[in-house]
């Protein structure tokens, strides 16, 4: 797991709830930082890959990792 400046937990919450919390999270961010998020809603991967694309932020990473989802969400 790379470095990062803050963690989400998002765990029993589903959409779309992680995806809101984080971009709260992410809006009390600066350029360049990265937000950890572990969720367990498996649409989750879906739903961060294009929340990433409709910001302009970029997903590091995307990985499961016994029944929890990982993201790595860097702020544009």
């Amino acid at each position: 797991m790379a470095n990062f400046d803050q963690e989400l937990d998002a765990t029993g919450l589903n959409c779309p709830l992680p995806i809101l919390r984080a971009k709260k999270a992410l809006g009390g961010m600066t350029s360049g930082q990265v937000l950890h998020i572990i969720a367990t809603d498996p649409g989750s991967v879906k739903d961060f890959e294009a929340f990433a694309k409709q910001t302009g932020n970029t997903l590091v990473e995307s990985k499961e990792e016994g029944g929890k989802f990982k993201f790595l969400i860097k702020k544009a």
